[in-house]
């Protein structure tokens, strides 16, 4: 098990705060070394910021890039591998037409764009304007992988650590830990003689991780008088076998990820997490990223996980639709006709999912990725079958689904 991100959540003011981000400085060369201390390699110190919509008092391209610049170099400087500054959001069309020259200007910036708000609407616009910075920032490099560095957000709330999803609300900074722990679930299941001593198992590593980290974060909290938000243990994977959740969903007894009993495993890893008591903070699902898990990447490129099944398991466990190779010449309707479906079925179950789409220019369906990143396993371009939507659905409405409750009784 890794930190994969010690996300630091600030609001930077627009002109610069230097006294406020002198401070997120300064814990962040306090905070990898103590939980370095505590036994974990911590991968990356990150930083979200308010969604930028609500630094700049005018959106257009130039202060856009001008904020992306200045405050991407300036998070370097302090230690930050990464800043995220937040999404777009459906009052505001124009905050998503700046996002790729933003994702542009700076190759350590994140961003996103949220698709639904906060009265249980999901924004047909918001939709199309994130299918169009999809399509757009895939032509950003000659591999698409920009889009890495984009996610449409439905239902995600501020405080989730995870990239691109992570934002801040609020003026009084506070810091979360997101974890890559998929490799306790392989570990859990493989030495398994039952479903059951299997999920204690898991039950065990985490809540043992756990008190380790939240006390460490603890006393971080009283030496930067700082608040702590959580922990988000969604099983994040690293591409290898032993650290992939596709091999731990195996471990349960489906033959291969994507057939069926395929989604009763996702669910009861979903299942097993919801039993540990710790501080939450973001998804605390499954995190089922194709190009960043070996064994989803071989899936996919046998041609046995599809699209369709990743968005079928993100109804009882995951987190979305993530790193998912698309043919270079997938259309914006096709984005979202996709991104429409994900921010129904996160509105509908009142859960955080987010999409983080990437055609690749000049590939084709079953054709092979080419990625050379420590963290990708390549696969293969996944086919989308699709066609645009019409009718009703290419309105500009904004569609209020009821979450669903359970019925008792």
């Amino acid at each position: 098990m890794k930190i994969r991100s010690i996300t630091y959540f600030l609001n930077p003011q627009w002109p610069l705060d230097d006294t406020a981000l002198r401070r997120a400085g300064d814990f962040n060369q306090a905070a990898m070394p103590a939980f370095e201390a505590a036994g974990y390699e911590v991968q990356t110190s990150r930083l979200a910021t308010v969604p930028f919509t609500r630094l700049l008092p005018v959106l257009d391209s130039t202060i856009s890039i001008d904020l992306t610049r200045e405050l991407g170099t300036l998070s370097c400087s302090l230690g930050f591998d990464y800043i995220s500054l937040g999404p777009a959001l459906p009052e505001s069309s124009l905050s998503y037409q700046v996002i790729p020259a933003m994702l542009d200007a700076n190759e350590h910036v994140f961003l996103s764009g949220l698709m639904t708000t906060s009265d249980g609407e999901v924004s047909l616009p918001a939709v199309r304007a994130c299918a169009e910075i999809i399509h757009q920032t895939a032509a950003l490099s000659p591999d698409g992988f920009s889009n890495l560095r984009f996610a449409a957000l439905a239902n995600v709330p501020a405080g989730a650590p995870f990239f691109p999803a992570a934002y801040h609300n609020g003026d009084e900074p506070t810091f979360a830990l997101a974890i890559e722990a998929a490799d306790l679930a392989v570990e859990a299941f493989s030495e398994a003689k039952s479903i059951q001593e299997g999920r204690q198992a898991l039950v065990d590593a985490i809540t043992t991780n756990a008190r380790t980290l939240t006390r460490v974060a603890g006393e971080l909290e009283t030496q930067f008088a700082l608040s702590f938000g959580g922990i988000d243990f969604s099983l994040a994977p690293f591409p290898q076998e032993a650290c992939s959740i596709g091999t731990a969903l195996e471990r349960l007894g489906t033959p291969a990820v994507g057939l069926p009993g395929s989604l009763a495993a996702a669910a009861i890893l979903a299942d097993t997490l919801d039993q540990v008591q710790f501080q939450r903070a973001g998804f605390n699902g499954l995190f089922l990223p194709v190009l960043e898990d070996a064994v989803l990447a071989k899936r996919a490129a046998e041609g046995t996980l599809l699209v369709k099944d990743l968005l079928m398991y993100s109804a009882v466990c995951g987190t979305g639709l993530d790193t998912i190779p698309l043919p270079g010449d997938t259309s914006r309707e096709a984005i979202a006709a996709i991104l429409l479906d994900l921010a129904a079925l996160a509105q509908r179950l009142d859960k955080p999912l987010t999409a983080r789409l990437m055609p690749i220019p000049g590939k084709k369906a079953g054709e092979t990725t080419g990625f050379d990143f420590a963290y990708f396993a390549n696969s293969r371009v996944l086919a989308v079958n699709t066609e645009p939507l019409d009718r009703l659905f290419a309105g500009d409405e904004m569609i209020h689904l009821q979450r669903r409750k359970t019925k008792t009784g």
